[in-house]
């Protein structure tokens, strides 16, 4: 079973949960391959921890845009080793699935979180395995989670800010029915996921409207199309690479730190913690200044 009941917290005194990212895939869209070795990847998330990660998301199954899915027993059985691995080393995880029986696997191998990119909607017996573990749950916002479909029908909005505020209180709404207690939910708008790049800017811009609904904020910007998409190339108008958006991915991380988020996910630790780190002096600083006047 797992050993937190509870959402982690920041270490040292940080504003922001940092929770750094292990794929164990073949086909992510930033690092597949690199990690489908267990040993790999639990060397990986020791030094994500090490580096200051509060927590280490392993997700076996990749959601980029045009990914097939796999077979729910290979996702066990990429992620199970990986976690127990890391719980052994002291590291606290959370498990990236969609699948319930992966989650219920994963909460047996020790698992602290389960972040779950439909939001529940992927599979309905993900909500009965999260209240029975006792752990925190992530529910992200995708409307065609259902379909595996970034693009299409469900990346129409009229406002997306209220639409994904009102969509994802549906989704704690029958969470708690279920018997999920609210103080372990955590509301992801799903950055990227049937959403555009002006949709995935408002819902950044909206933030605060977001953390108003009175439950933690994750925010998952790390490396993705948007940020790509504002690098590009002046010439040719090409996308940032991947591993070129560490530092937007960081300005991210500061932005939402100083707006309320309770965490950011990131591939890259070590940038979005100094640039919290820096966010954190200056907010203290503004406010140790207010208070003598």
């Amino acid at each position: 079973m797992s050993g937190l009941t509870q959402l982690p917290q920041p270490r040292g005194g940080r504003s922001c949960v940092v929770m750094g990212v292990v794929n164990v895939t073949s086909d992510s869209f930033s690092d597949g391959g690199r990690y489908l070795d267990p040993g790999l990847a639990i060397a990986h998330g020791v030094r994500l921890y090490e580096a200051g990660a509060d927590i280490i998301d392993v997700g076996g199954e990749s959601t980029r845009p045009g990914a097939v899915r796999i077979d729910p027993q290979i996702e066990a059985d990429r992620v199970v080793p990986v976690i127990r691995g890391l719980v052994a080393a002291g590291v606290p995880t959370s498990v990236d699935t969609m699948r319930a029986g992966v989650a219920e696997a994963a909460a047996a191998a020790g698992v602290s979180v389960v972040n779950d990119v439909s939001g529940g909607r992927a599979d309905p017996d993900m909500v009965k395995v999260v209240a029975a573990a006792e752990i925190p749950w992530i529910l992200m916002h995708w409307r065609a989670a259902a379909d595996y479909r970034h693009t299409g029908p469900a990346e129409h909005y009229d406002d997306v800010v209220s639409e994904v505020r009102e969509e994802l209180s549906i989704q704690v709404d029958l969470a708690m029915s279920a018997g999920v207690h609210p103080s372990r939910l955590v509301l992801d708008p799903g950055l990227g996921f049937a959403k555009n790049a002006a949709h995935d800017w408002a819902l950044l811009g909206a933030l605060p409207e977001l953390t108003a609904q009175g439950l933690p904020v994750l925010i998952g910007a790390s490396r993705k199309r948007f940020l790509g998409a504002l690098l590009a190339d002046a010439g040719d108008g090409t996308p940032r690479p991947p591993d070129g958006r560490e530092v937007a991915t960081a300005t991210v991380s500061a932005l939402a730190a100083l707006h309320g988020a309770w965490g950011v996910r990131v591939h890259d630790v070590r940038s979005s913690l100094d640039a919290i780190a820096v966010t954190d002096a200056w907010r203290r600083a503004a406010g140790e200044r207010q208070g003598r006047e």
